[in-house]
């Protein structure tokens, strides 16, 4: 028989107690479980790339292409979900990207809606994502960043659940299946055209350098020797930038760790009292979260702003408590599926024609995700006091998710905090709850996972094999792999048609009104002329006036009406005109009218 030599215990880390000193060390080590500081013998810190780290980053890259798929199948053709949200959601990234290279003043005043102001903020901007808006330029770009950014928006979701569950003591194992069950929840798959509503993964990696900076994990409690204040800067700069991509998914953030805050400062002080003793924070740490929370709060504020000016310019923005109730699904929307999921979409056809907007309503987070969680409230590695608390906060947000539905009004539940946060009531679709219900259940799924990975590793189960082991758990991770199957359509993006490169600015696009607004929003990013056109999550009253002075084009009464607000030019496409007040414009008179119109490659260009 062989002796295994004695190792030294490997440093206190986050997913378990201290292992006896002659046991191996374990694959599940997290990765800042290293035997000395990282320096060499000269003293100098040198950087080392972390095999976990670097493997979780591919993994979830390869991950992403792999469950989005087909989208980087045609990047440049084709797009995810519809050729509604999609295509203003690329327009968005585009401009955002454009203004800030040539004009940052005027970031807020697009190119579309002419010619109101402040146009940019009429829906959630997505601003966050300006960096990659400065990446080529032109419609065929703005369609290929848009798709990159679906599939790393996703990669970077399961990158960050991952890592939050890892810094909450979870192992790799539980760490794998939190990051999946997040990023891939079927729910998901009813947002494949809303890249806002999507693009969520820097809540929980926020969440994740938070906890770490500020040595907490939920296994272990705060423990001061793991203050790290640099990654606690990086907590708040990552949920600024999670609320510059629109406050529909960051205003909830926001209150989150304001919450956060004032809960952390009163344990501190009640900690204080109750030992006679401040407890150890540093001061370090306490200049770290000053000054990040002061850029969080700075970029919301601003942002908020911003908001508020769109409203003074247009009152009729404001959304009324009628859209909440409107949108709030009922409790059978949460174990029902979309009709985008491989596995569930057609067994819950019946489920989906319950509900009055399946699209908002459908929230299933996972099967296999509330079974691991259910479970892991009774076998977790986490401590039973924060199990508890971790389901209250599923039962929590459930409950808001309900919006109305609690109770016949919602108050009290979603609509007390529409009448008591300031923003809140423009968050009109309480189901978008479910990224924290989900959230939650994920880390709740993860401390099962852990348990069970690491009852392997005991003396009573010393005779099962690490293969069988693995075996085992891949049970969950494949399960909850295969919910987030989609099948998602790709229609073909439609091409800007030449004349607009060609027609003088600012232009009125016709047919105008619809979807086909959000279609000429993108096809503007070829040189972003100046349009009328333009959707967003409101209308100005000039464009209503337009599209009406405009039904009878071209006439004298159009004509002069169009003049008199600045539009030098019309372009019409008659192939889209079927079915509007612009079918047959192409024989419809130009004599008298003192303009001219040209045919380009079947559509036309009026010259006012």
């Amino acid at each position: 028989m062989k002796i295994r030599p004695a190792v030294a215990p490997p440093a206190a880390e986050d997913t378990g107690p201290a292992r006896p000193p002659a046991e191996p060390p374990s694959d599940d080590r997290p990765s800042d479980d290293r035997p000395s500081d990282g320096r060499p013998s000269d003293g100098r810190r040198r950087w080392r790339p972390n095999p976990e780290w670097t493997l979780a980053i591919l993994g979830s890259l390869l991950l992403a292409v792999v469950l989005t798929w087909p989208t980087m199948r045609h990047p440049a053709t084709t797009i995810p979900g519809d050729l509604g949200d999609p295509t203003l959601q690329a327009w968005q990234v585009a401009w955002s990207g454009h203004a800030l290279l040539s004009d940052p003043a005027n970031l807020w005043n697009s190119n579309t809606f002419y010619p109101e102001r402040y146009t940019y903020a009429y829906s959630d901007t997505l601003l966050g994502y300006a960096p990659f808006g400065m990446l080529g330029s032109g419609f065929e770009a703005a369609v290929i960043r848009y798709n990159v950014l679906y599939v790393l928006l996703h990669a970077l979701a399961f990158l960050g659940a991952y890592a939050l569950a890892r810094q909450l003591g979870a192992n790799r194992w539980g760490g794998a299946v939190a990051g999946i069950a997040w990023a891939y929840a079927p729910w998901r798959l009813a947002h494949s055209g809303h890249l806002n509503i999507l693009s969520s993964g820097g809540i929980a990696l926020a969440l994740a350098m938070l906890a770490r900076g500020h040595g907490w994990s939920l296994r272990h409690g705060y423990r001061p020797e793991r203050r790290r204040p640099g990654w606690a800067v990086a907590g708040w700069l990552v949920a600024a930038w999670q609320v510059t991509l629109g406050f529909g998914i960051g205003l909830p953030l926001v209150y989150f760790l304001l919450a956060a805050v004032l809960v952390a400062a009163g344990c501190y002080g009640w900690s204080w009292w109750r030992k006679r003793e401040r407890p150890p924070f540093g001061r370090r740490l306490l200049v770290a979260d000053l000054a990040g929370g002061a850029v969080f709060g700075t970029v919301t504020l601003l942002l908020g702003l911003v908001y508020l000016r769109v409203v003074d310019l247009n009152p009729q923005a404001v959304r009324s408590l009628d859209w909440t109730k409107m949108f709030s699904p009922p409790l059978i929307g949460f174990v029902t599926a979309p009709g985008d999921s491989w596995l569930w979409g057609e067994r819950h056809a019946a489920a989906r024609e319950q509900l009055s907007w399946p699209p908002e309503m459908a929230l299933l987070p996972g099967m296999t995700l509330i079974g691991l969680a259910a479970a892991g409230l009774f076998v977790s590695a986490f401590p039973v006091r924060h199990r508890v608390a971790l389901g209250l906060g599923v039962a929590g947000t459930v409950l808001l998710g309900l919006g109305v539905t609690l109770g016949g009004d919602g108050d009290p539940g979603y609509l007390t905090l529409s009448n008591l946060l300031p923003g809140w009531d423009a968050l009109r679709t309480p189901g978008r709850m479910m990224h924290w219900t989900s959230l939650l259940l994920a880390v709740l799924a993860a401390g099962m996972v852990t348990a069970l990975a690491e009852s392997w590793r005991r003396p009573a189960a010393a005779r099962v094999s690490r293969a069988a082991a693995a075996l085992v758990l891949l049970v969950p991770l494949a399960l909850v792999t295969l919910e987030g199957v989609n099948r998602t359509p790709h229609p073909t993006v439609p091409t800007p048609p030449a004349a607009m490169r060609t027609a003088p600015e600012p232009m009125l696009v016709l047919p105008a009104g619809g979807v086909g607004d959000l279609n000429y929003m993108l096809w503007s990013t070829d040189g972003f002329p100046r349009i009328t056109n333009g959707l967003g999550g409101f209308e100005p009253v000039t464009q209503a006036q337009t599209r009406v002075a405009v039904a009878t084009f071209p006439d004298a009464g159009s004509v002069a009406y169009l003049r008199g607000i600045g539009v030098r030019s019309v372009v019409a496409v008659p192939s889209r005109a079927a079915g509007t007040p612009w079918e047959g414009i192409e024989n419809r008179p130009v004599d008298g009218l003192g303009i001219t119109r040209e045919d380009v490659d079947g559509t036309l260009v009026y010259r006012l």
